[in-house]
């Protein structure tokens, strides 16, 4: 009664009006479906996202990676036991055959394999998260959120040359209490940009949050904390940053401000951010390639803040082992279409975890509204979720979601000890 009777996937479209793939799932007790995400901020050795070229959505039709689900991956898994995440993503991965899945796509790979851990749990009689906290061996946790409500970089269209500044409730006893302050942050930051700046700094990028003409780096900063300090928060609330600087990484320099940086300066840039600002973690500091600038700021700063690898490491575990034997980082962001399976993601996840580093579970800047991370982020235990500003329904289905695990499970809270430096 377990086993996979049909497997199909069809075109829908994402928080971006782009399209992605979804797949559905039947077996004899339900059908069960999952969406895939896409990033617009992506490392240069994330596993392939199969789009068809052409005229036809820009190029970004995934209709060859939907018949690759209903043609190929289809007979793989048919008939097989949902329960077995690991055998059918080991199927998955080596139909396809290649190390970055760009023979059938990741694409189709992870619209499958998530697909098949939802039957799993169902099977199972259980809950996604304690589902996936079963296949990890971590117990649950609810996560802080990362409320990324201002926008810069490539999720907006301002001078910002960061991409995201978050707002980190960690002073909290519940998911529901920090979330709900969050919000109240968001709503207090909007009324003070429309009244400082007009209504156009209200405006909102791809991940819900506000994306103001500003253009110094510590600008959106101060705008946030005047917004908690209003609010009363002041001692509930840190910041985080993701700097994405590969963006801004040319010809060996970091352009900032039209400014032209090294690494010593660019080092000196983040110190002096911390001597003045309350941030608990940067993500992505350096570019994807310059290992020298991670391993130098993980000397002089890994003590004092979570230094989160994204595009150094794009949830590989091959390259979060090079990452952590290089001391490049402390800390590693969880995309699951970074690598194309649950079962690849959580074992990236374990690597770090038993290597002292934090983990947290991002979504992506073009997302479905499929809640499979939040799930993911409770199960593997990890304290650790961002899902952009408390705006844009793709970005609040995940965070309502989380509302909805913690009322029914009554697992713990991460607090503040999920940001400090292991």
């Amino acid at each position: 009664m377990y086993e996979i009777k049909a497997v199909g996937a069809r075109q829908i479209f994402d928080s971006r009006g782009n399209p992605t793939v979804e797949c559905v799932i039947k077996t004899g007790f339900g059908r069960f479906k999952a969406s895939v995400p896409s990033g617009a901020s992506t490392g240069t050795r994330e596993a392939v996202e199969l789009r068809d070229g052409g005229k036809e959505f820009n190029g970004l039709g995934v209709s060859r990676a939907v018949q690759n689900v209903n043609e190929i991956l289809s007979v793989v898994v048919k008939g097989r036991d949902c329960r077995r995440q690991k055998e059918i993503d080991s199927l998955l991965v080596k139909e396809d055959g290649t190390p970055n899945k760009s023979k059938l796509g990741a694409n189709a790979l992870l619209s499958v394999s998530l697909a098949a851990a939802k039957a799993g749990a169902a099977a199972e009689n259980m809950e996604l998260y304690d589902y996936i906290s079963e296949l990890s061996s971590r117990n649950p946790l609810m996560p802080v959120p990362a409320l990324n409500i201002i926008n810069g970089g490539k999720h907006a269209g301002n001078s910002l040359d960061f991409q995201e500044y978050q707002v980190l409730p960690v002073g909290f006893k519940s998911f529901k209490e920090a979330f709900s302050a969050g919000v109240e942050v968001f709503h207090q930051l909007k009324k003070n940009l429309e009244k400082n700046y007009g209504r156009s700094a209200i405006n909102v990028g791809d991940e819900g949050g506000f994306a103001p003409q500003l253009r110094k780096v510590e600008e959106p900063i101060d705008e946030i904390l005047k917004a908690v300090e209003s609010v009363g928060y002041a001692k509930e609330m840190v910041i985080g940053l993701d700097v994405a600087a590969s963006s801004f990484f040319m010809g060996g320099k970091y352009l900032i401000e039209k400014k032209s940086l090294g690494i010593v300066s660019m080092l000196e840039e983040y110190e002096t951010l911390l001597k003045y600002y309350p941030i608990a973690s940067i993500e992505d500091p350096f570019a994807e390639s310059d290992y020298h600038a991670w391993e130098e700021i993980v000397k002089k700063l890994g003590k004092r803040v979570q230094i989160l690898a994204d595009d150094l490491t794009v949830s590989q575990e091959a390259l979060v082992a090079e990452a952590i034997r290089r001391n490049r980082a402390n800390a590693l962001l969880l995309k699951v279409n970074q690598v194309g399976t649950l079962t690849e993601a959580l074992e990236s996840a374990a690597l770090a975890h038993n290597s002292n580093w934090n983990v947290q579970v991002s979504h992506r800047s073009g997302e479905t509204n499929g809640t499979f991370i939040a799930d993911l982020a409770v199960g593997i235990g990890c304290g650790q979720i961002k899902s952009g500003a408390p705006c844009r329904g793709e970005r609040l289905a995940k965070y309502n979601r989380l509302l909805e695990i913690e009322e029914s499970s009554g697992a713990l809270f991460a607090g503040r000890k999920a940001f400090k430096p292991k």
